[in-house]
């Protein structure tokens, strides 16, 4: 056993050993502090550009694992080659499906804008060639050709119908044949009238007739067609000559892209299979806009510049803050026409995924898994290496409705998922696909070593934040308080925190207190009022237990003896903060045969932890104390005054004391509170939270009144634990409190008691023997009188 001396009750960090005045002679922190694991993972996860070896960043919130992300990948993107561009064009073969071209870095948006001067140009050139008047002449002349041909075959279908007695006359329908007898023509009426045997030589002269002018009508018909087609060829000649050199310069400049060359090939031909649309300009038009000639068609011919990496350095580094499906994987836009959903390939929208192919996607896991379909989105374009842009309900079935299937993407990216450590394994266990793609895992740690280096580099840390965030320099003492409280937070002297988050509140709050006193940089003072006003504005609940046991509303004592009774220590953890709570733990012991018996277990409000460390009890009772007759006891274990259930064996060791002074009858000191667990041997094993049981016990026992006889019993193992505050500290300076380290419950029940174990062991060991004896003879007397 050990009484601890101040010096070894918190970590102390000497401001003169420091070496420097304030932080301005400090140079700003470059890289990441205390991950030296995590960054050799990350190198390596970056290195591998393989299949499946997406990185996992995985650590407990707060441990700077988004920013290091951040700044580390964008430095490596920054050295990598630019990605390509993408760009969606109109499928002419099948409009519905429009065509993805991938194009260097750049030429995408100059393509573009070349589409667009060709279209723009389109509209001028085209118009005016075919109003030039050798457009009209040479259209004239087939017009007159073609025309003269058919009066020829008119005027010798006129003279057939003269041979047949008819005469031609031109109506709405059509032409039509008219009998005519003595040289005048008849009507309907007329004919009849006619005798039946005339009407019948009319009709069969009609028949015959009918029969050589369809002959000649048919030659009519190929005329007109033969007409149409050399003003069709005529138009696409002119349409060739206004459209042909503007589509050889883009086929020149985009020679060595088969695909551009394939395109622009198909827009050529739509032109010329569709050049009646471009006749017509729009400033030889009509005055009202509502009449003018449709100009939507065009839309063929522009650019869905879907990715563009013009502007990009290296490769991209993309941050998906809401990574939900569409913003995952893209979406197509649609637009009410008339109440009508209309959509086309130039509202095909890029995701994440798009935008950052080629280089980093950094996604946090909780997110992700937040929104439905996203994971499975996510997965399914790393596994086929693909991006397919698809209407979610269609997809799900839950709405039908005609839309646009682009064609997917080849996908090249490194993903990197940020979460906890509970989030990794849960997906490790319950994902199979998970393994496959998620193969590098960086492990962020929320403590690292107290060491020179790293203090160095967490001072250059509070340089770099007063200078991002514009605050008063830190003097020595003022970083020296602030590495203290990082071993606080840490609990462990040997420790620093990697909860940066933690710090960096500290850091502005301070400033802010050295903002008030108008103090033009930040010192010891306003660190140490920014964590008493930090623990302030959170701790009305502490304060509130702490007023029932002044009150004894929480029965506890804090001075004098008793039998059968201890203080143990526990932690309330309310998230925000954490604080000790000290606990009357009491036991009573009686001739019997249940053995040591839990009543938190009995009333249903025990752990699984708490119930093994009772058993463990009955375990040592036996090794000690039944070699020579049997363990014949009945007792009972109780945490007086718990409503909220017990878990955890950081209390075994004191139900022990309780059980050993109710046996031997020896009366435990109440200013002494104990924690720790304990083994079947009896000795003392460590425990979590010993700093704020600690600290706990003190409070209470503070506004008990302190007699100087008060502390607390802690396993020796966690004496490096002990990150205590000032208060505390200065109490054991004084006298007025003790922290006592200890291996063996032997050690505790002498430090409790006063008395040596040897006593406590004899006078435990005639109590058991006695309940032996006296159940034996019990049942010895039942037997004689039955």
């Amino acid at each position: 056993m050990e009484r601890l001396e101040p010096k070894r009750l918190k970590k102390y960090v000497d401001p003169q050993i420091l070496g420097f005045e304030t932080t301005e002679d400090l140079p700003p922190l470059k890289g990441i502090i205390g991950q030296d694991r995590a960054q050799e993972a990350m190198d390596f996860g970056v290195r591998v550009k393989q299949k499946g070896y997406n990185i996992f960043i995985t650590g407990v919130t707060g441990t700077g694992r988004t920013s290091f992300a951040a700044t580390y990948i964008k430095e490596v993107a920054r050295k990598e080659k630019k990605p390509n561009d993408w760009i969606y064009v109109y499928n002419f073969e099948k409009p519905s499906q429009p065509v993805a071209i991938e194009l260097p870095p750049g030429l995408g948006k100059e393509f573009k804008k070349d589409m667009e001067e060709f279209v723009e140009q389109l509209q001028k050139d085209v118009p005016k060639a075919f109003e030039s008047d050798s457009y009209e002449v040479q259209k004239g002349e087939i017009v007159k050709k073609y025309q003269e041909k058919k009066n020829e075959l008119l005027e010798s279908l006129n003279e057939l119908a003269r041979e047949y007695g008819f005469i031609l006359k031109d109506t709405r329908t059509g032409l039509i044949s008219i009998p005519v007898i003595d040289g005048r023509q008849i009507s309907q009426e007329e004919f009849q009238e006619l005798d039946e045997e005339v009407r019948k030589s009319i009709e069969k002269r009609a028949a015959e007739f009918e029969v050589k002018a369809m002959q000649v009508w048919k030659e009519m018909q190929l005329l007109d067609k033969q007409a149409r087609e050399e003003i069709k060829k005529l138009d696409n000649d002119i349409g060739l000559f206004a459209v042909g050199h503007l589509i050889d310069e883009l086929k020149s400049k985009y020679a060595e892209y088969e695909n551009i060359i394939n395109y622009l090939e198909s827009v050529k031909k739509d032109i010329l299979d569709n050049i009646d649309s471009f006749k017509t300009s729009e400033s030889d038009g009509t005055p009202f806009p509502f009449l003018r000639k449709d100009k939507s068609f065009l839309k063929k011919y522009m650019v869905n510049l879907f990715v563009d990496n013009s502007n990009t350095e290296g490769a991209p580094v993309v941050f998906e803050y809401n990574p939900n499906y569409n913003n995952l994987v893209g979406n197509i836009e649609y637009e009410s026409d008339f109440g009508v959903a209309t959509t086309d390939f130039t509202k095909i929208k890029a995701g994440a995924l798009h935008k950052a192919n080629g280089g980093y996607l950094i996604l946090q896991a909780k997110d992700v898994l937040s929104y439905p379909f996203a994971w499975d989105a996510l997965k399914r374009s790393l596994k086929t290496e693909k991006i397919i842009i698809e209407n979610i309900s269609s997809q799900y079935g839950f709405l039908s409705i005609s839309s646009l299937k682009p064609e997917p993407i080849r996908l090249s990216v490194k993903v990197v998922l940020i979460g906890t450590p509970y989030l990794y394994y849960l997906l490790y266990n319950y994902d199979e696909d998970f393994g496959k793609l998620f193969k590098v895992k960086v492990d962020f740690n929320e403590e690292m070593e107290f060491n020179e280096e790293n203090i160095k580099k967490l001072a250059s840390f509070i340089k770099t934040h007063c200078l991002e965030d514009n605050l008063k320099p830190f003097d020595k003492t003022a970083v020296a308080k602030v590495i203290e409280y990082g071993t606080r937070l840490s609990e462990d002297q040997n420790k620093l925190t990697t909860r940066f988050n933690e710090i960096v509140e500290v850091l502005y709050e301070a400033d802010a207190w050295a903002n008030i006193e108008g103090s033009e940089i930040v010192k010891e003072t306003h660190v140490k009022k920014a964590i008493e006003e930090k623990i302030k504005r959170v701790n009305r609940l502490e304060e509130k237990i702490l007023e029932y046991f002044k009150k004894d509303i929480y029965l506890i004592e804090t001075t004098g003896e008793r039998v059968g009774a201890v203080n143990g220590l526990a932690v309330i953890d309310l998230g925000d903060y954490q604080f000790g709570k000290p606990s009357k733990i009491t036991v009573t012991t009686y001739p019997g045969e249940e053995g040591v018996v839990n009543i938190e277990r009995e009333s249903k409000m025990s752990g699984r932890i708490h119930d093994k460390g009772v058993m463990i009890l009955t375990g040592y009772l036996g090794s000690k104390f039944a070699k020579d007759f049997p363990l014949t006891l009945s007792a009972r274990i109780v945490f007086e005054q718990s409503y909220e259930g017990v878990e955890g064996d950081s209390a075994s060791s004191t139900e022990l004391y309780a059980l050993l002074s109710s046996l031997s009858d020896v009366p435990i000191k109440q200013g002494i509170a104990v924690t720790g667990s304990v083994n079947q041997f009896g000795e003392i094993q460590p425990v979590g939270g010993v700093t704020y049981k600690i600290e706990g016990f003190y409070k209470v026992c503070k506004e008990k009144g302190l007699t100087g006889e008060q502390g607390v019993i802690i396993p020796y193992q966690n004496v490096s634990n002990l990150v205590l505050s000032d208060e505390v500290v200065e109490a054991v300076e004084k006298g007025v409190f003790h922290i006592y380290s200890v291996k063996t419950v032997e050690e505790g029940m002498e430090i409790l008691t006063g008395k040596s174990f040897e006593e406590i062991y004899k006078r435990a060991y005639d109590k058991l023997k006695y309940y032996y004896e006296l159940l034996t003879n019990r049942k010895e007397d039942k037997g004689e009188r039955k």
